[in-house]
């Protein structure tokens, strides 16, 4: 588990950071009737979460790539 830990660890970071993200999306911009994503904030935060996690991983693998 310790080992998971610390080979992910950017990636586990960016899901909350991508919560929180979409949840400031949902309050700035989402809206409140025909958008099928962005009219829920917990649909919101999980697209978030997605995309941060995804966006992190790239980061992380782009970190691992330059130190070898």
């Amino acid at each position: 588990m310790i080992v998971f830990l610390k080979k992910y660890w950017l990636t586990i970071l960016g899901v909350p950071v991508g919560a929180l993200g979409g949840y400031i999306y949902y309050i700035n911009w989402g809206c409140e009737d025909a958008c099928p994503i962005r009219s829920s904030s917990v649909k919101m935060m999980l697209y978030g979460m997605l995309m941060g996690g995804l966006l992190f991983n790239i980061i992380e693998g782009e970190i691992k790539k330059r130190r070898n």
